[in-house]
């Protein structure tokens, strides 16, 4: 396994806990139609530029954000948001990030985006100890 990968999977493993880091590199071992698309996320966008230097990975994620809604990439909005949060962002700063998006991106980017992350920071909400809805 290369340095790349092996970086990349283990900050996936961080982000998004053990069965599913695990279950990634299962994945990227066996020969599924468009694997090669999972080896490049993990070795170059996890491995190589989520963990180099520049900019804290809380930056990254409101970089990425950002950029997620300006592409109106609501799956990849959710996946970021949950990243986000991994990576130290409060649910208010993410919301902050959504309005910063109004002006540049549109309304309809926008809503899109409050949707995809609205249903993360439900879930994210709900695992909170001590933390009930209502």
């Amino acid at each position: 396994m290369s340095d790349e990968r092996e970086k990349g999977i283990a900050l996936f493993r961080e982000v998004y806990g053990d069965e599913a880091a695990d279950g990634m590199a299962h994945y990227l071992e066996s020969t599924d139609f468009g694997v090669e698309i999972a080896r490049w996320t993990a070795d170059f966008c996890f491995g190589k530029v989520w963990t180099r230097g520049g900019l804290e990975r809380r930056m990254r994620s409101c970089v990425v954000l950002g950029m997620m809604i300006a592409l109106r990439q609501e799956s990849e909005i959710g996946y970021h948001t949950r990243m986000g949060l991994a990576n130290g962002l409060t649910p208010a700063e993410i919301e902050e990030i959504l309005y910063t998006t109004v002006p540049y991106c549109g309304f309809p980017a926008a809503n899109g985006a409050k949707a995809a992350m609205r249903k993360v920071l439900d879930e994210h909400e709900h695992k909170q100890p001590g933390v009930q809805k209502g």
